[in-house]
C-alpha cells in the first residue's frame, strides 16, 4: 500500500497533531542521554530529531515498512512518556503496537471467553453493527446525497433488533455494505489538470471496494481512494488494539470476526462503529480538494499504494480516532462486567480512556465532540502546487483562469444576461420570493417549537 518516498526537505522531524512517522531504510529509534533519537529516509536525504522527556508532543510514533533498529531502551522511553509504537509493513498491515497498558482484570478476561456463551456476546455485537449501520446510513444521507440507498441501509439496521445470532447479524452488515458501496460508484476523483496524462482512467472514479487483484478481499487496492481507506483502516485498527490492551482486554478474543490465527478480532469488532468516520473524511477529503499523482504510486501488478508524504498525513488523524473508540470500547468491557458477580465495594470496570468515572465523580461530562481532523493541503486544481486552504487555484492559474472568464464575457453575452435578470418573470420571481420570506417571519412564533429545539441541539 505505501511506497517508500521521502518528499520531504525539511531534515528535522516534529510531532503533528502529536504523531511522527518514520519511514525509508535504516530507520532507528533509540535513547541517547535521557532523549529519544530518531533517524529516517532515503540515501542522503534523512531527517533527524532529538526529543526531550518534557514537552516533546509525541502521542503515537508510526514506523512504515522493516528496514531499521528500535532499541529496547526506546520502547521504555516511550512507555513511561505515555506514547504508543506502531509499525506498519510497506503493504499497509498492521505488524505490531505497544502502548500503555494495565495489568488486566482476570475476571473480565473469563468473562470475554465465555461472551459467547452467556450471551453478552450477541448484545455486544448488535450494537457495534447498530452503530456502524447509523454511520453508514449518515455517510449516505449527507455525503453520497443517496436518500435510496440511506432508507435501504435504516431498513437493515430495523431487522438488527429482531436478529437471534451472528451468522443473521453478519448477513444485515453485508447486505448494508453492499447497498453501502454501491452508492459510491458515482464518485469521482479529480486530479491537477497537468496530471491528466499521467493517471491512468480507473483511478479517476471509485469502481469497487473489492480488489480487482485479488478478488477476495479490499487488499491490493487499485485505485487512491481504496489505498486510503485502507491505510486509514490501519491506522484505525493499531488504534483498537491498543484501546482493547489499556482496558485489560484480550485483543484476540472478538465476538463478530472469528477466531483466526494471526488476527486481532476484538480490534476489527471495536473498528466496526468507527469506519464510516473513516470514509467520510475521505469523502470530504475528495469533494473539496484535488489529489496529486506524486502522492501515489502503481507496482507492476497494478497495485494502488501510498508515498510516504500522504501516509504521513493520514497518520495524523490517528488522535481522532483515538477518542472515537474510547467510549465504544469501555461499552465492551461494562458489558462484560455485567455478566460477573459482582461485590457491594466494587464500583465497576475502570474508564481509563475517557475517565468517565473521574468526570462523574467531579459532575462533569465526557465531550463527545468529535476532533478536529488534520486537514489536507489544498492543491491547485490546474499545477498541482500548493496552495492556502479552501483556495482553488495558486496565483498564476487563477490569473489564467480570470483572464479566459473575461475573454469569455463578449457584450452580447452580457447584454443577454443583463435582459434576463431584468426582465418581467425575473421581477416577479423575486417579488413572489420576498413576500414568502416575510410572510413567514411574520408568522413565526417560538412558542410553537417543540422543546427538544433548543440553541444547544441546533449547535
Amino acid at each position: 500500500m505505501i511506497n517508500q518516498n521521502l518528499s520531504a526537505t525539511d531534515s528535522s522531524i516534529s510531532p503533528k497533531h502529536g504523531v511522527v512517522t518514520l519511514f525509508g531504510y535504516g530507520v532507528q529509534v533509540r535513547v541517547d542521554r535521557g532523549h529519544l533519537m530518531l533517524d529516517d529516509g532515503i540515501a542522503a536525504e534523512r531527517r533527524h530529531a532529538r526529543l526531550p522527556r518534557v514537552g516533546h508532543g509525541l502521542e503515537r510514533l508510526v514506523v512504515i515498512g522493516t528496514d531499521g533498529i528500535v532499541s529496547l531502551a526506546a520502547i521504555q522511553w516511550l512507555t513511561e512518556q505515555n506514547a504508543a509504537f506502531v509499525m506498519v509493513d510497506r503493504e499497509g498491515k498492521v505488524l505490531t503496537t505497544a502502548g500503555p497498558s494495565r495489568k488486566p482484570d482476570a475476571r473480565i478476561r473469563r468473562a470475554q471467553g465465555l461472551a459467547l456463551q452467556s450471551g453478552v456476546g450477541l448484545q455486544i455485537a448488535r450494537e457495534l453493527i447498530n452503530q456502524k449501520l447509523i454511520g453508514q446510513e449518515n455517510v449516505a444521507r449527507n455525503s453520497l446525497r443517496s436518500t435510496t440507498v440511506a432508507d435501504a441501509i435504516a431498513g437493515f439496521r430495523a431487522e438488527l433488533g429482531s436478529a437471534v445470532g451472528f451468522d443473521q447479524i453478519r448477513l444485515l452488515e453485508a447486505q448494508a455494505g453492499s447497498a453501502y458501496w454501491s452508492a459510491w460508484k458515482t464518485l469521482t476523483v479529480t486530479f491537477p489538470t497537468k496530471d491528466a496524462q499521467r493517471v491512468p482512467a480507473h483511478w479517476q472514479t471509485f469502481q469497487s471496494r473489492m480488489s480487482l487483484l485479488s478478488r477476495k478481499s479490499a487488499r491490493k487496492a487499485t485505485d487512491p481512494c481504496n489505498a486510503m481507506l485502507n491505510y486509514l483502516y490501519a491506522v484505525l485498527e493499531s488504534e483498537a488494539r491498543l484501546a482493547a490492551s489499556a482496558l485489560g482486554l484480550d485483543p484476540g478474543l472478538g465476538f463478530l470476526h472469528s477466531d483466526m490465527a494471526n488476527r486481532d478480532s476484538l480490534a476489527l469488532d471495536l473498528m466496526e462503529p468507527v469506519r464510516p468516520l473513516v470514509d467520510a473524511y475521505v469523502l470530504e477529503w475528495i469533494f473539496r480538494d484535488v489529489l496529486k499523482r506524486d502522492w501515489f504510486f502503481e507496482e507492476r501488478d497494478g497495485n494502488c499504494r501510498l508515498m510516504a508524504d500522504l501516509a504521513s498525513r493520514l497518520s495524523e488523524t490517528a488522535p481522532a480516532w483515538r477518542k472515537a473508540l474510547a467510549p465504544i470500547a469501555e461499552f465492551v468491557t461494562r458489558s462484560l462486567w455485567s455478566t460477573l458477580k459482582q461485590s457491594t465495594h466494587e464500583r465497576g470496570p475502570g474508564t481509563h480512556l475517557t475517565q468517565q468515572n473521574r468526570r462523574e465523580a467531579n459532575n462533569s461530562k465526557f465531550s463527545r465532540a468529535f476532533p478536529k481532523l488534520a486537514k489536507p493541503q489544498s492543491m491547485c486544481r490546474t499545477c498541482g502546487v500548493r496552495v492556502a486552504v479552501g483556495a482553488k487555484y495558486c496565483s498564476a492559474c487563477g490569473a489564467v483562469r480570470c483572464a479566459e472568464k473575461l475573454r469569455e464575457r463578449t457584450p452580447e453575452k452580457e447584454a443577454k444576461r443583463r435582459a434576463r435578470s431584468n426582465s418581467t418573470e425575473a421581477q416577479a420571481n423575486r417579488a413572489a420570493a420576498s413576500r414568502r420570506n416575510a410572510l413567514a417571519q411574520w408568522h413565526w412564533d417560538p412558542s410553537t417549537q417543540p422543546a427538544w429545539l433548543t440553541q444547544e441541539f441546533y449547535v
